[in-house]
């Protein structure tokens, strides 16, 4: 193969389809064309990495970050408009359909607004007409047609995803980040709409096509998951859903290979994915399975739990999917409640020590189990439950010991913490006895009074019992630190009637060096004043510059910059 050809060979993509004992092969029309065919797979380690597209600079309008995830093609289609179904007889629209669904096999460059406007109308025009044609008329859809659609949705769908622009990048925050677009989606989201509109057809059999959508497509497919577009997440999430429903023999096969990927996420380390940018859409997809889940539960469907759903919570962005993983932990507790205990001991193990927006998250997901929590597995972890929720109360951080304190506006909550006050109130109490003072957000004392007056209404004995046993221990705390500072003083006053003590020559600790004060010029004067009369530099004072290496390109390009505007 020539140098030219390397460079312009894009995905080529084999589909082994079985036609009545034929093999047959597409391949990407963005290809060389060579005949060459690459594994399934759309993530081949051996193809290159697609180069992001260049769109015009010239509008004055933001632009928002677009990427195309396909090779140049150096042979351009020229599309021919066909025949529109309705005006074809009916006898003839079966193969007319088939006809443009080639058509649409068509790729064509993005990354050029202005390039093939013409085909690429002819394609939008044709995908839009075949949407049509299946929601509006009902058995149209032939055997035939199956392995054409399929082909045609994994020849403009199933491709190498281009590097992420920010690598590094740890969290991706939705309300500050802007996600990288996909340049060619005005085709794509008609592709994906068309292929649902398909799947959902009443005319749809699962049998015929069960030999075109097999654990290849569904492979390729969830690969596609991890694209920084989140419109194209969405329509994916759809279609693998409508996959999940209509194909039973691949449900198990679909769970495993979802589980994959959460397993690389999460146990992966430095060698595997640290990011992945289809979680939540797979979450959501898991939510609604975990729904259907048959009662007693599998014990693979618990291993899940553990080994999967748990660990999630210790992933850096954790925000990013967090209610759509509260969502399917919720779900299995409902489904078991006895796996409440071992569930909410799993989140409190992964409760982090100085991150309050995680902390703030972990009491939402607390909450929401704490709803549907059975008052006997409620009796299992209230001991290490409240002890955390004590420790958030005193959380220096307003917004987590805020969130802590609406814990008391749960009304079935409070209603066991009063069946187990004994338990709970020694607790909590102490806490909340300090920072009802002490805490430095005034919002805060508002709230802890309100626990306070909760706790005395539930049992007015024990909460004079906390209330005096609290007390004594203040008071025991203050004797002691009184007693270890008069031992100290015993200390030094008898080390300095030692004889020793004057040729050991031990000096007093020295203050701080204080800092100098910077007086400034005055206006108007010869020179500065120190405030004991004496004279002061009439310098300059100059900022200093910063310790940081220098660039010395960039330090090149100030200079000629500089250089530039003086001889200007």
């Amino acid at each position: 193969m020539s140098g030219n050809k390397k460079k312009g060979i894009g995905l080529l993509r084999k589909s082994v389809h079985k036609k009545g004992g034929e093999t047959r092969q597409t391949t990407n029309a963005s290809s060389g064309g060579d005949g060459k065919s690459a594994p399934p797979s759309a993530y081949n380690n051996s193809l290159a990495r697609e180069k992001p597209g260049q769109f015009p600079t010239g509008n004055a309008n933001p632009i928002p970050r677009q990427s195309s995830s396909r090779f140049r093609s150096l042979s351009k289609v020229e599309l021919q408009k066909l025949t529109n179904l309705k005006d074809a007889p009916a006898k003839e629209r079966p193969a007319l359909f088939i006809e443009k669904v080639k058509q649409c096999c068509n790729l064509f460059d993005f990354s050029e607004a202005v390039s093939e406007l013409k085909s690429k109308e002819i394609k939008r025009a044709a995908l839009n007409e075949l949407i049509d044609y299946i929601s509006n008329n009902r058995k149209v859809i032939t055997e035939e047609m199956y392995g054409e659609v399929v082909d045609m949705f994994a020849i403009n769908l199933f491709r190498t995803l281009p590097p992420p622009d920010n690598p590094n990048a740890v969290e991706f925050d939705p309300e500050e980040d802007e996600p990288t677009l996909e340049a060619a989606w005005p085709h794509l989201q008609l592709v994906y709409e068309f292929f649902l509109r398909f799947l959902e057809s009443p005319d749809f059999h699962p049998n015929s096509a069960k030999k075109y959508i097999d654990h290849s497509f569904v492979i390729q497919l969830l690969e596609l998951f991890d694209s920084e577009d989140p419109r194209e997440r969405d329509f994916l999430k759809t279609t693998l859903h409508r996959i999940y429903g209509k194909f039973l023999a691949l449900r198990a096969y679909i769970r495993r290979s979802i589980n994959n990927i959460f397993f690389q996420f999460v146990y992966g380390g430095p060698s595997g994915r640290e990011k992945h940018n289809g979680i939540a859409e797979l979450l959501e997809i898991l939510g609604s399975i975990i729904n259907g889940f048959a009662l007693p539960l599998k014990p693979e469907h618990v291993k899940f739990l553990m080994k999967v759903l748990i660990p999630l919570h210790k992933a850096k962005c954790l925000s990013v999917y967090h209610p759509q993983l509260a969502y399917c932990i919720v779900q299995f507790l409902e489904k078991d409640p006895q796996l409440t205990e071992t569930v909410l001991a799993g989140v409190l193990k992964f409760w982090p020590k100085v991150n309050s927006p995680k902390e703030v998250l972990l009491l939402n997901e607390v909450e929401e189990i704490l709803d549907v929590i059975e008052p006997d597995e409620f009796r299992k972890i209230m001991g290490p439950l409240f002890t955390k929720l004590a420790a958030c109360v005193g959380s220096a951080h307003f917004q987590v010991a805020e969130r802590a304190l609406y814990f008391w506006n749960n009304e079935y909550l409070m209603s066991l913490v009063g069946d187990n006050a004994a338990q709970i109130i020694p607790i909590v109490f102490p806490t909340l006895y300090k920072n009802s003072r002490g805490h430095w957000n005034r919002s805060i004392h508002g709230l802890i009074y309100n626990a306070l007056k909760l706790l005395s209404e539930m049992n007015a004995t024990l909460f004079d019992e906390c209330s005096s046993v609290y007390k004594e221990q203040v008071a025991k705390d203050k004797r002691v630190l009184t007693d270890r500072a008069n031992k100290w003083d015993k200390i030094e006053s008898l080390a300095k009637k030692n004889p020793l003590s004057k040729s050991v020559g031990i000096s007093n600790p020295k203050m701080p060096t204080p800092m100098p004060q910077i007086i400034m010029k005055t206006p108007g004067k010869g020179g500065r004043v120190a405030p004991d009369g004496s004279d002061v530099s009439d310098e300059p004072i100059v900022r200093r510059r910063s310790v940081l290496p220098q660039d010395p390109a960039t330090q090149k390009a100030l200079a000629q910059h500089s250089d530039h505007h003086l001889h200007k």
